[in-house]
C-alpha cells in the first residue's frame, strides 16, 4: 500500500503522524518548499505564500495545539508565527516524520490510472506510481482578485504579498476587505502610513481576541453545550458589552447570526479605528486611475491598495477537467475528505472551521489511517452523502466562495469523532 501526500505543512505532517501510527509506513510527502511548515515559513519574497512579518494566530494555544503534543508552556495565549513553525518543526522531529519528506520536490502532475492508483509526475522529471494519494496543499496560495483591479494605476498589491510595511510610509492606503487578512493589513500598514481607509461590502463580525479575560476561543468552548441560539444571544451580548455597538466605530452592523460568516478575529482594529488611523469606507462603486468611487457617492485617491479579496481553491498539479473548485459554492466531499468518484483520493485540511484547523486535520488524518488499516468503514450510502452534506453546509452560512470549505467547529469534530468510535 503506497501512500503519496502533497503538502508539508500542518495537514501534511499530521497526516504523515496519524498514518504511521496506523501502522502505514510505505508513505512519500512531496514538499515544494525546502522546509516544513507551509505557510508558516515567513519569507519577505513576493509570491512565497506565507504569514507577513507581524502575524500571530488567531485561535488561542490552548484550542490550537495537537493530540499528544502540547504547546511550550512559555508560548503565550497567541503565539507568534515564528513560535508556531519551530512547534511544527519540533512536532515532526519528535514523531520522526522527516523521513517522509521529500524537500524541494514539486509534484507537476497528478493523475489517475488504472485500478485506482495513481501516477505523479515531478520537477526532477521522474514518475513514481502509488495506490492512495492525500492532498494537503492548503487553500491560501492563489489569489482572488478583484475585477477592478487593472483600472487602479497606482500600487496594487494581495495580501498574499504583503509581508511588511516597508515602503508604506507616509503614503494613502486602502485596504480592500474585512476579513483576518484585511484587518491585520490595515492596522499593520497604519502604523506607518499617513492614512489608511478600509473598504467593507457587507457587515463582518469582528471579534476581539479577549472575552471576558479569556481567549475567545476558550471562552466559547465553555458555553458549546447550550443550544445554538442561546450561544448566538450570549455572544452577541458579550460582543455588545466589550466593544458595544459595532456603528460606534462606523462599521456596518452584522444582519445576521455570528455563526453563518467567518468571523474575523482582531482587538486592534477597534483601537486604530477610535484614534483615527483606520478610517471605514463603504463598498466600492468604480475605480479610475488612482480614484475610488464608493457606493455612498463619496470618492478619494489613494497611493495604494491593499486587496484583502480572499483566495481560490487551487489544484496546480490536476486538469482543470478533472477537478476545479475554483469558483465553487459546494464542494462536494463526504466529510470533507472523500470524494465520491475517486475513492483513493483524500483531501486532508481542505476545510475552513470557526476555530483552529489544526486539531481537526489530526482527527482527520485519524480518522483516514484506521480506515486504510480496515479498523473502521465508511457508511454504505458515503457517496450520496458527500452531495448532500455539500448542501447542507452551503445552507449553513452565507453563499459565498469564501465559504465553500466553512464547517461549524464542535459538530464538525462530533462528525469525525462519531466515525472514528461509532456506538
Amino acid at each position: 500500500m503506497r501512500i503519496a501526500i502533497i503538502g508539508a505543512g500542518c495537514s501534511g505532517l499530521t497526516a504523515i503522524k496519524n498514518l504511521v501510527e496506523a501502522g502505514l509506513t510505505d508513505i512519500v510527502c512531496y514538499e515544494k518548499n525546502d522546509q516544513i511548515g507551509g505557510n508558516w515559513v515567513y519569507t519577505a519574497m513576493p509570491g512565497h505564500s506565507s504569514v507577513n512579518e507581524a502575524t500571530h494566530i488567531i485561535s488561542s494555544k490552548a484550542m490550537s495545539q495537537l493530540s499528544g503534543f502540547p504547546m511550550p508552556d512559555d508560548y503565550p495565549d497567541y503565539p507568534s508565527h515564528r513560535q508556531i513553525l519551530a512547534y511544527f518543526q519540533a512536532y515532526a522531529r519528535h514523531f520522526q516524520l522527516d523521513r517522509y519528506i521529500r524537500l524541494n520536490t514539486t509534484v507537476l502532475h497528478a493523475e489517475k490510472i488504472v485500478n485506482e492508483r495513481w501516477r505523479l509526475h515531478l520537477d526532477d522529471g521522474t514518475q513514481r506510481e502509488f495506490d492512495y494519494l492525500l492532498v494537503a496543499n492548503g487553500h491560501h496560495s492563489v489569489p482572488r482578485h478583484p475585477d477592478w483591479k487593472d483600472c487602479f494605476t497606482g500600487k496594487y498589491l494581495h495580501a498574499h504579498d504583503y509581508k511588511t510595511s516597508q515602503g508604506l510610509e507616509g503614503k494613502h492606503i486602502l485596504v480592500v476587505g474585512a476579513g483576518n487578512s484585511g484587518c491585520d493589513c490595515a492596522v499593520e500598514s497604519s502604523r506607518v502610513a499617513m492614512r489608511v481607509d478600509m473598504s467593507f461590502r457587507s457587515p463582518q463580525y469582528i471579534i476581539p481576541k479577549f472575552i471576558m479575560g479569556k481567549p475567545t476561543d476558550v471562552f466559547a468552548a465553555a458555553i458549546h453545550w447550550l443550544p445554538q441560539g442561546v450561544q448566538n444571544w450570549l455572544q452577541k451580548i458579550s460582543l455588545r458589552l466589550q466593544i458595544g455597538r459595532y456603528r460606534d466605530y462606523a462599521l456596518p452592523e452584522p444582519d445576521f447570526s455570528p455563526t453563518q460568516a467567518h468571523p474575523t478575529i482582531n482587538s486592534a482594529l477597534f483601537d486604530r479605528i477610535r484614534h483615527g488611523k483606520v478610517r471605514p469606507r463603504p463598498a466600492i462603486a468604480s475605480v479610475i486611475g488612482q480614484t475610488i468611487h464608493f457606493a455612498d457617492g463619496s470618492t478619494s485617491e489613494y497611493d495604494v491598495i491593499i486587496a484583502a479579496t480572499g483566495y481560490k481553491i487551487s489544484f496546480p498539479f490536476f486538469d482543470r477537467a478533472f477537478i476545479n473548485w475554483e469558483e465553487a459554492i459546494e464542494v462536494p466531499l463526504f466529510m470533507r475528505i472523500f470524494h465520491p468518484d475517486h475513492p483513493s483520493l483524500f483531501f486532508i485540511g481542505l476545510i475552513q472551521p470557526q476555530g483552529c484547523i489544526w486539531p481537526l486535520t489530526d482527527l482527520q488524518s485519524r480518522l483516514l489511517g484506521q480506515l486504510l488499516t480496515n479498523k473502521i468503514k465508511l457508511p454504505p450510502n458515503w457517496r450520496e452523502r458527500a452531495i448532500a452534506e455539500a448542501k447542507y453546509w452551503q445552507r449553513q452560512f452565507i453563499a459565498r466562495p469564501r465559504h465553500s470549505i466553512e464547517v461549524h467547529y464542535r459538530p464538525y469534530m462530533k462528525q469525525l469523532i462519531g466515525i472514528l468510535e461509532p456506538n
